[in-house]
Order: C-alpha cells, then sequence, then structure tokens
C-alpha cells in the first residue's frame, strides 16, 4: 500500500484484520500528516449526516455502495473505543476535544494491533506489475497480489502532496477527470480587487451560488478575493470563466424593509439602515463604491429596488483561485467508471486499487472528505 493518510491507514487497518500481510510505504517521516493539520488541529474527522448528495463527482452515484457500508457511527465507534473526546460543531460536524493528534495515534495503535508495517520516510521510486506489483523505494522492494494507491491530491502541497497516484493511474491505463483545486478562496479580477480588497477581514452572512450549487454560511473578504465556508463550499462547483451569485442579505427582504421604514426615516442614512444587517465598514463601502449614501426618505422605489437588487443579486466572476496551496481538497482524480464502487479495484488491472482523495470523489467542507476516506478505506480493505 502506498500511502499512510486517512485512507490508507484505514484500508490497512481492514486489510490486516482480516489477516493479510500489509506494508504502508509513505514518503513523508509522519503518518497522517493532512489529519494533523485538518480542523485546525482538532480534525473534522467526520460529518453525522453524511449523505451521498454531499459529494460531487463525474459519477454522482459512484460513493453511495461505500459510504452505506461504512458509516459516520462506524467512525464514531472507534474513534469512542479509544477513549477520545469529541464534540459536535455545527450541523453534524465532529470534532476532537483535543487534538488531532488523537486520531492519528488511534489509527497507528490500530495498524498496530492488526499487524500493519508502516515504513516512513520511504519515496517510491517506481511500481511495475509482472506476476506480481513491484514496489520500489530507496533501494528496496516489495512484490505484492494487490497494490492500494491512496496518495491523496494535489492539494497542500507543503505537506508533501503530489500527483504520483494520477500517474500510477496513467502507467496502468486508467483515465482521469481534470484535476482542479477545490474547497478554495476565490480571487477578484484587478477591477475588483482594487475596490474590495479595502474590506480584507470583514465577513458577514451570505448565501452563495455556483455551478447550481448554493450555500448559506458566513463570507470573508480578502486582500485577494473572497473566502469563508459559503465560498470555499462554492468554490468546488466553480469552473473558470462563470460567475458566482452572492446574496449579502439572505433572509432579509431589504426593498420591503427599506419602503417600510422610508416615510418614517427623517434624516435616516440608507447606509445607516443596511448596517442594522450587514458589518458597518461593509455597508459604508458597498454605498461608497455605487454612488454613495443618501437619506432613505429622499429615494424613490426604483432607487431602493436598485440598491436591494444589488445587495441580493451581486454577481462576480473570479479571475480565479488560490490554488493547491489554500486548497483544502482537490477535485477530479482517477475516473470512478475505472473502478469498482464496492471495492475500488481497477476493472482493468485486477489487483489495483485506488483509496481516497485520489478518486474523483470530493467532499463538501464540515467532514465528508473524511468520511469518504474511512468508507473507501475501509471498502478496499474488505477485498483486498
Amino acid at each position: 500500500m502506498i500511502g499512510a493518510g486517512a485512507a490508507g491507514l484505514m484500508c490497512a487497518i481492514e486489510a490486516g484484520r482480516r489477516g493479510r500481510r500489509v506494508v504502508v510505504v509513505e514518503h513523508n517521516r509522519q503518518i497522517g500528516r493532512k489529519v494533523l493539520i485538518s480542523g485546525g488541529g482538532r480534525c473534522n474527522f467526520t460529518n453525522l449526516h453524511t449523505r451521498p448528495e454531499h459529494f460531487s463527482s463525474a459519477n454522482p452515484h459512484f460513493a453511495k455502495s461505500a459510504l452505506a457500508r461504512y458509516r459516520p457511527q462506524d467512525f464514531v465507534d472507534l474513534v469512542e473505543r479509544h477513549g477520545i473526546r469529541y464534540h459536535e460543531k455545527a450541523r453534524g460536524q465532529l470534532f476532537c476535544d483535543g487534538s488531532a493528534r488523537e486520531i492519528v495515534a488511534m489509527l497507528e495503535a490500530e495498524c498496530a494491533a492488526a499487524g500493519v508495517r508502516i515504513e516512513t520516510g520511504r519515496e517510491v521510486q517506481s511500481v511495475a506489475r509482472a506476476d506480481a506489483f513491484e514496489v520500489t523505494a530507496d533501494h528496496d522492494s516489495w512484490l505484492a497480489e494487490s497494490l492500494v494507491i491512496a496518495t491523496g491530491g494535489l492539494s497542500v502541497p507543503k505537506i508533501g502532496a503530489s500527483p504520483f497516484g494520477y500517474r500510477i493511474a496513467a502507467q496502468f491505463g486508467l483515465r482521469l477527470t481534470e484535476q482542479r483545486p477545490a474547497l478554495v478562496p476565490l480571487t477578484f479580477a484587478r477591477d475588483e480587487r482594487v475596490k474590495f480588497g479595502v474590506l480584507s477581514g470583514v465577513s458577514a452572512e451570505a448565501v452563495v451560488e455556483a455551478g447550481g450549487h448554493a450555500f448559506r454560511e458566513k463570507l470573508l473578504f480578502t486582500h485577494r478575493g473572497l473566502s469563508g465556508p459559503a465560498v470555499l463550499q462554492a468554490s468546488s462547483y466553480w469552473k473558470p470563466g462563470q460567475p458566482v451569485a452572492i446574496d449579502l442579505l439572505p433572509g432579509v427582504d431589504l426593498e420591503q424593509a427599506m419602503t417600510k421604514r422610508r416615510a418614517t426615516a427623517g434624516r435616516l442614512q440608507a447606509r445607516t439602515l443596511l448596517g442594522e444587517w450587514l458589518p458597518k465598514r461593509l455597508a459604508d463601502h458597498w454605498f461608497e463604491c455605487h454612488g454613495g449614501s443618501r437619506a432613505l426618505a429622499e429615494m424613490g422605489d426604483r432607487e431602493v429596488a436598485s440598491i436591494a437588487a444589488g445587495l441580493h443579486g451581486w454577481t462576480v466572476t473570479p479571475a480565479g483561485t488560490e490554488g493547491y496551496e489554500k486548497a483544502e481538497v482537490t477535485a477530479g482524480g482517477v475516473d470512478t467508471d475505472e473502478l469498482s464502487s464496492r471495492t475500488m479495484e481497477a476493472r482493468r488491472m485486477p489487483g489495483l486499487y485506488f483509496v481516497g482523495e485520489v478518486v474523483d470523489v470530493t467532499g463538501q467542507l464540515g467532514g465528508f472528505n473524511f468520511q469518504w476516506a474511512w468508507a473507501s478505506g475501509f471498502a478496499a480493505g474488505q477485498h483486498v
């Protein structure tokens, strides 16, 4: 097995429990590097509300089988057996009370109990297949009848992310879907960066929509563009050149509110009223960018309607994303048509398996990608 991340370790544990002799080869000196940095160091290890619609793929049905056979509660049971304390942060997102190191220690202990051997700091030079798979790393080699690729995607290169898994898939003739950064901040084009960069650090609740998917969560202005959970979620469905639609006042009928207040507003400024729902810096700057604020009582119906439409329907066409350095995951990867959804085995190369992020299955923000790692690793581990 190549890769000692979440999916690889889960697969190794399950294969080891079945009596298989398992060697995990990892190029980092430490296992579970991405687990350790996730969730601000507390690891959002699953989401209790995991459903297939929380995942995107060229084949939206592919993930269903694995997700059905290894559910969030199965991983929670494992966490509880190891005495790891955890809490639900929001909408089913489970985090460690302490540190993500507890999850890595748990996986390492389970590997040891299952007789799994882990080789860290070993850079794989080649993978070949004759009568068996031969993996060569640092002048050593291993022969195996089955090989699992659990090397992740391209996101967070500072912890060793690489296209290794995609190269192995291509080497054995498997198709790939286009890879791109996902769960990633979006960047402004030059004019919007000049206009809105001064709002860096300002956040507000918003509905952000891209590619037919909308998310209501926090939006954050940065000096280069937009971030925050709502934007990260939408980024997974955004394609270059497409617009992103933003409602800065979800749940508020601004036109109605302004019209109602207009008769008794006196000298109340429109931006002051807007500040009842938006951060003051954002409200003030919005009017500065759109001709300035006036007294609400002086505004006509068409002006009120125009202001409301602009805030409820702000459209931005991003220049791009912050790239893999800031992306939490990689969208795209090994084409799911090449794999068995039940076992994760390559249809045209028996004995070769792909699990986790290297596969074209991408979860939304909130613990779903870890649940895919556990589920896909478990599926392969039951069969490898």
